[in-house]
C-alpha cells in the first residue's frame, strides 16, 4: 500500500503527531482485495455515498441507493453496481468517466460501521451483469486500490425504516418522480422517459 499518504497528509501527521499511527493503521487496516468479512458488509448495504472528481480537480458527492446486495464484490478486488434513472446531469458518472479515480463510502448506522473503498472506475453500457439489475442504465466496476473500515465513533445511529418505492424491483412498475410531471421539465424529458406515460404512478 505504499503511495497511499502525500505531502498534504503527512504535513498535518507531523502537525498532530499522528505519523506513527497513520502508518500503523496502513499497515493493519488497509488491503487492496476484499475479505470475506467486506463482501458481507457490502452485500447487506442499501446504500453509499460516492465521491468522484473531474479533470480541474473539482469534487463531487452523490448518494446512491437500491436493495440490499445491489452493490456486488465480482472477483477478488472489484465491485459493482448499476445506474439507476436519475435527473440525467451524470455528474458522478460523466466524472469517472475521464477521470475514472472514485471513492465509495458505506455506513450502516444501525450497528454503526463503515467502510470506504477507493479504486479505479469503469462503465460498461454491455455489462453482462445488467442484466441481473431492472432498470440499470449501465454498470460501474470499482478495481479497488485500497479497502478499510474507519472509526465508528462519530456515526449517529439511525433506524432504517422503509425501502425507497423508486427501487427497481423485478415484475414491478417503478413509479414516476413527481418532480418529472412538472411543466418545467415536460419539453426536455428524453424520448422514453417513463414520465411521458399519462398511465404511469405518480409520486
Amino acid at each position: 500500500m505504499a503511495g497511499l499518504y502525500h505531502e498534504g497528509h503527512r504535513a498535518l501527521q507531523d502537525a498532530f503527531d499522528t505519523r506513527r499511527l497513520a502508518d500503523r493503521m496502513e499497515q493493519a487496516i488497509v488491503h487492496a482485495t476484499f475479505t470475506e468479512a467486506d463482501r458481507a458488509f457490502i452485500g447487506r448495504m442499501p446504500m453509499f455515498f460516492l465521491a468522484t472528481v473531474d479533470t480541474q480537480g473539482r469534487a463531487n458527492c452523490s448518494y446512491k441507493g437500491g436493495a440490499p446486495g445491489f452493490v456486488r464484490v465480482v472477483a477478488p478486488d472489484t465491485l459493482a453496481f448499476p445506474n439507476y434513472d436519475g435527473n440525467g446531469m451524470y455528474l458522478s458518472m460523466g466524472n469517472l468517466s475521464q477521470t475514472h479515480e472514485v471513492g465509495l463510502l458505506f455506513i450502516d448506522f444501525e450497528r454503526r460501521a463503515r467502510m470506504r473503498v477507493n479504486g479505479v472506475a469503469s462503465i460498461d453500457l454491455d455489462d453482462p451483469l445488467r442484466e441481473a439489475y431492472p432498470e440499470a442504465q449501465f454498470v460501474v466496476r470499482v478495481r479497488a486500490r485500497e479497502v478499510f473500515v474507519n472509526c465508528p465513533r462519530y456515526i449517529h445511529r439511525m433506524e432504517f425504516v422503509e425501502q425507497s418505492p423508486f427501487v427497481p424491483q423485478e415484475a414491478c412498475e417503478t413509479p414516476v418522480p413527481g418532480w418529472k410531471t412538472g411543466a418545467w421539465v415536460a419539453d426536455v424529458l428524453p424520448a422514453h422517459d417513463p414520465a411521458r406515460d399519462p398511465k404511469r404512478e405518480v409520486l
